[in-house]
């Protein structure tokens, strides 16, 4: 953070890595990626429960135009937006037992490069997330949170 509270500026470069002191710098942040991201972009969110993955994601839609809430899809998967932008799918794989329950919602179809899919636990979703993309790691760093980028 400088002096100023400001947050610094998002780097995108390989092994980035940035810290984001509270809620509101990660969401600055979310948006700085707004600028940086294309339809068919696909960006892997990793981290523990409460690191900020949707709170970063609320701040990328809010960049990209989207004027309303952003909640977690932890229940129903996937949240479309359908934006002036382009079209974005939020997936939170959370509650994914198995992989193969991706097929019930035509993941593969979704993640064609049609759209900007940001997802959020990707681990559960095996060999169905490809390995392509973004990846961001959230970490707690006491009441703020770090981010590695790669």
């Amino acid at each position: 953070m400088t002096s100023s509270g400001t947050p610094p500026k998002l780097e995108l470069g390989r092994g980035a890595s940035i810290g984001a002191p509270s809620e509101t710098h990660l969401i600055e942040l979310g948006r700085q990626l707004s600028d940086r991201v294309a339809v068919g972009d696909i960006i892997r969110l990793n981290g523990p429960l409460g690191a900020g993955k949707t709170t970063l994601v609320r701040g990328l839609l809010w960049g990209l135009g989207h004027e309303g809430a952003v909640k977690s899809p932890t229940y129903t998967l996937l949240e479309p937006y359908d934006l002036p932008w382009g079209l974005v799918y939020h997936f939170d794989l959370y509650r994914i037992a198995d992989p193969d329950e991706l097929d019930l919602i035509g993941f593969a179809e979704l993640t064609d490069g049609r759209a900007l899919c940001l997802i959020e636990w990707p681990e559960r979703g095996g060999h169905y997330v490809p390995e392509t993309g973004l990846r961001i790691d959230l970490d707690v760093e006491g009441s703020g949170r770090h981010l590695r980028i790669s």
